[in-house]
This record gives structure tokens, sequence and C-alpha cells, in this order.
């Protein structure tokens, strides 16, 4: 990858949702969707045909960015690398929130970002972080765009040219220290080009969030990223070691080295900080040798009670060191059931008619298998024999907490498909329906309760609001102390004017629930402006002062994505 490519080549969302242009959610091969959608939120499948909106029915008003400044920009990087077209902006002044999404759609186009420049090294980030200083432009870094938390929305009462810096064409794998188990990686490249790097010498970082396919490893460190095989490999803040950041004043490093006794943490002060502190531009990661053998098994429990046990008793086992274990609740179960496509070989509809006999057995034991049963997944990666071995000490775990085994058949289909559900949420907003996620951290003496109250919250506010409603939720990053839930929920808006409204309504009834039984505002979701309204309840009002202390003396002008994380 030693070729950079120029700013059109890029890879970017399209402009009014998730993911590339051809790439869509369908229903018609899910024979359960159409019931499933029409039960929980009242929505016909059939009464509309979707239609993809249309950039040019929409008047996009027009750039800020000074003439002089722009020609200032277009020396360090060349005119080619400077990008101001309506689309480009568009696409940059949204992340992926749902929020941001709805008024990208529906052409509110307030305050758009001004340009976009394209760095492709550490130097010419350092230039145009000059020039933004020295024209008194604001500035916000842009990995992949994929943020849920609106930490690369622009300000729309932001009246100073606002430029977009994408770090997408540096994207390369530096180094690899083959002794430490480290590798440098500049920050602009995309998780699956980090792989690819990565594995074509053996080597794998193991961070795999939801995002993976349009997120960058700068993006990830700069808002504590966490992904879905962190019980092995650890959340962002544990496999990046060292970094680079970009500073008014110079360049930020720290390095690689194991623990740290300097004092509070600069590593620690710029993870997280979402590019109030300055453009990250490298970062030193931990890598791990690709495992010979890697199996995703499936297991049911009877209900999530028991399912928590299990999961519980798993991450206090000393013999087992599993690469991710998730677990669904009924609700969840339920959807993941109505999502399986229709089988057309020989052998996927003789697993369907297996299936059908299993869950008739099922329900002769008492089982729910409509509404209580969860379904849990658990990767095991190593050689041979450890894989069997600790599969063997799992299946007696699952066992002694009223499961069963169901294999690596569900398993297989559900580590191919685990990026594909962001293209729902697009989907189902042609049909007036908003569908989005809320995820926290909490103990394993807390769990169930979390997920009891924030069930409670969430219906409550719709039956105030005369809405029907769908959540669910899953367990998944199991620690020592406790686990993350990540609630996902879905509802029918009553009016575009209204939309926003009752959004707004369901998703803070759940944010402060969170924050209300002790939890997280956020387990791996960043703070943005979304999170923002709990950041006090979160961590005190004298850890709000520590931090607008940090920004404000780093970044006296405001001029570094000013309004994320803190005011």
């Amino acid at each position: 990858m030693s070729d950079r490519l120029s700013a059109r080549e890029v890879k970017r969302h399209k402009w009014w949702g998730w993911g590339l242009d051809d790439i869509a959610f369908r229903y018609d091969n899910k024979p359960a969707f159409p019931a499933l959608a029409r039960d929980k939120v009242g929505v016909d499948l059939d009464s509309r045909r979707p239609t993809e909106p249309v950039l040019s029915d929409y008047e996009v008003p027009a750039g800020r960015l000074p003439a002089d400044a722009r020609s200032l920009l277009t020396g360090v990087v060349g005119e080619e690398n400077v990008l101001d077209d309506d689309e480009y902006r568009v696409v940059h002044s949204f992340g992926r929130s749902l929020p941001d999404l709805f008024r990208a759609r529906n052409g509110h186009f307030e305050r758009l970002v001004d340009a976009i420049v394209y760095p492709a090294s550490e130097a010419d980030v350092a230039a145009i972080l000059q020039i933004v200083l020295e024209q008194d432009l604001v500035l916000i870094p842009y990995g992949g765009g994929s943020c849920i938390s609106g930490s690369v929305t622009p300000d729309v009462a932001e009246q100073r040219p606002i430029l977009t810096m994408n770090l997408g064409r540096m994207r390369e794998v530096i180094e690899i220290d083959d002794t430490a188990g480290l590798a440098r990686v500049e920050a602009g490249v995309y998780g699956p080009d980090l792989e690819e790097q990565l594995n074509a010498k053996g080597w794998t970082v193991g961070h795999f969030p939801d995002s993976f396919t349009y997120s960058t490893v700068g993006g990830w460190a700069a808002t504590r990223s966490s992904g879905m095989q962190s019980d092995k490999y650890g959340d962002i803040e544990d496999i990046v070691r060292g970094l680079r950041m970009v500073h008014p004043d110079g360049t930020a490093v720290t390095k690689p080295i194991p623990g740290r006794d300097s004092g509070p943490s600069v590593h620690e002060m710029i993870l997280g900080s979402e590019g109030r502190l300055g453009v990250i531009t490298e970062v030193t990661v931990q890598v791990h040798r690709i495992a010979p053998v890697r199996q995703v098994i499936a297991y049911m429990y009877p209900d999530w009670e028991h399912g928590i046990r299990g999961m519980h008793a798993i991450a206090r086992s000393t013999d087992v060191t599993p690469t991710f274990t998730r677990l669904s609740d009924g609700p969840e179960t339920e959807f993941s059931l109505a999502m399986v496509k229709e089988p057309t070989s020989t052998k996927g509809k003789v697993a369907a008619k297996v299936q059908d006999g299993l869950f008739a057995y099922l329900r002769s034991k008492g089982w729910d298998t409509t509404n209580e049963m969860s379904i849990s997944y658990v990767c095991f990666e190593g050689s041979k024999e450890s894989v069997e071995q600790q599969k063997s000490i799992v299946k007696k775990i699952v066992k002694n907490n009223g499961g069963i085994t169901l294999g690596a058949g569900p398993g297989a289909i559900y580590d191919q498909k685990k990026f594909d559900t962001p293209y729902l949420r697009d989907f189902l907003m042609n049909y007036q329906v908003f569908g989005d996620v809320c995820d926290t951290g909490a103990t394993w003496s807390n769990l169930n309760e979390v997920h009891a109250r924030v069930y409670d919250a969430f219906y409550a506010t719709q039956q105030e609001q005369g809405l029907p409603g769908f959540m669910f939720c899953h367990m998944s990053h199991s620690y020592h102390a406790g686990a993350c839930l990540y609630f996902t929920f879905a509802f029918p808006y009553s009016s575009d004017e209204q939309a926003l409204e009752q959004y707004y309504a369901a998703k803070n009834a759940v944010q402060q629930a969170f924050v209300d039984l002790g939890s997280t505002v956020s387990h791996h979701h960043a703070v943005g402006t979304e999170h923002q309204p709990w950041i006090t309840e979160d961590i005190g009002d004298v850890g709000v002062r520590m931090i607008e202390g940090l920004f404000a003396d780093n970044d006296p002008g405001r001029n570094l994505n000013p309004g994320k994380v803190t005011r």
C-alpha cells in the first residue's frame, strides 16, 4: 500500500446513510421479518416502495472558506486534495447518529463544513493545523465518519469557516516489531485495510467494532472504541500502546513502553479526546499472531437470568479465555430468528427442520421459545487442542446454568453477518421508523436491574407518547467486574415535524436510566454532543471542570472541534 490515494479515492459513506451506495438491507429473503415489523412497530413493509433521497432535491448552502485560506491549503496538499463540492461537504458534515442521518436525509443543512482537506503525512497535518490557527478556522478531524454521538458534526451556531480533515490517505502499517508484538500504524487506516496488511504477515490487532468496515484506527483512539473481541484483545485503551498527536505547540508523543510512571497519563488524556487536543496521526498497537483455529459456538438458555449466570461463570473461570462472549435476551433472540434467510439448499432446509424439532422439544420441557429463550455466542481461538478443551469446559458451564449447546452452525452465521446491522436502520427510516442503540457498562451485581429498569423506562416513555415500540438487548464485552449492556430500540414516529422530539424522549429516558442506576453514560460510543447532557452526572462537577480546563489550556481559541465532550 505504498501509493497514496487521492482524496476522491478514499472510501466514504453515501451521503444519506451507512456504507456504500450499492449495499442495502433486504427483507424479501427473510420470511419472518415482515411479521415481526408489523407486530412490533406496526409497519406493513408492503405498504410502500422505499426510495432513496436525492441530493439535488435540496438546496445546499455555499461554503464559507475564504479563497486565501483555500490557496494556503492547496499549497500543502495539492488542489486535488481540498474538496468543497456539495456531496462531499454533506457527507463530512454528519456522522452516522440517527439525528444526523434524519437531518441529512431531509435536507436540514443549517450548517455544513466548508471544505475537506486530505493530508498525506504528519508534516501535512502540522502545516494544516498552523493554517487553521493563523486563519482562525475550526478544524474537525475525521476518520471514517461512523460515529453515532455527534463527534464530527459541526455546531450550527459556528460562524467561522469550518474545515474537516479526513485522514484517509494516511493508511499504512509503517512497521511491525515481531519481538515486541507491536505495529506502528498511520491513523487514517480503515479496519479492513489494517487487518489485510497485518494478516499478510501473520498478525491481527483483534479489534472489530460494529463500525469496523467504516472506521479508522485514529478514530478508535479518539473515541475510546471497543471491539466485539475485547474479552481477549482488550478495548482500544489496552490495544493502543503509544501514539503521536499533532498539537498547536508541536507533536505529543507517548512511548509504547509497558508500564508508565510519569505522573498523570498524557496517553490517557489523548485517548477519547475527540479532536479537542489535536490530531492523532499515528498509533502503535499491540498485535497478535493469527490463531490457527477459530470457532464460534452458539448456546441457548431458557431465559436471560440463566444466561447471565452462565456468562458470569465463564468470565470467572480460570480455565477458559474466550475471544468474545455474547448473550442476547429474549426479544433480541426473537429478532435474530426473524433475520434468518429462507433456506434454499437441501442442507439449509434440513437444518431448519432440525431447529423446528428442537424448539418443539424445548417447549415440551417448559421453555418459552418465543419471548424468553436467550441465544449466546462464545468465540474460541488457539490451537486445535486448546479450542476443544475450552469448548468442553464452556459446554459444562452452560449445562450447569440451564442451557444447551447448539453448535458451530449458528455461530458461523453470526460471525459472517456481524457488520450488516447498520444497513437496517437506513431501511427502517424509509418506513418512518427510527431504530437506534444505547450502550452502557454495569457490574455483574447490577446487570439484571439495569436490564429491567431500562426496559421499563423505554416502554413507559412510549406509552406516554402514544407510540408502539420494540426494544431488545445483548450483553457483551465481559470483564472481571461486569459487562456491557447494548440496547436497541425501534418505533414509528408520527410526523417529520415531531420525529426528533419523539426520538429524544425515548433516547433520553434510556440514557437517564443508565446514570440513575450508577452505570456509565456510554460503554464505547463516545461522548460527542449526543451524550454530553449526562457527562456531569457520569463523572461529576470536578471531573468536568478538569476536562474543560485541559481543553481550554491547550486550545484557548476553540479551533479544535469545539463543543465535543464538553461545551
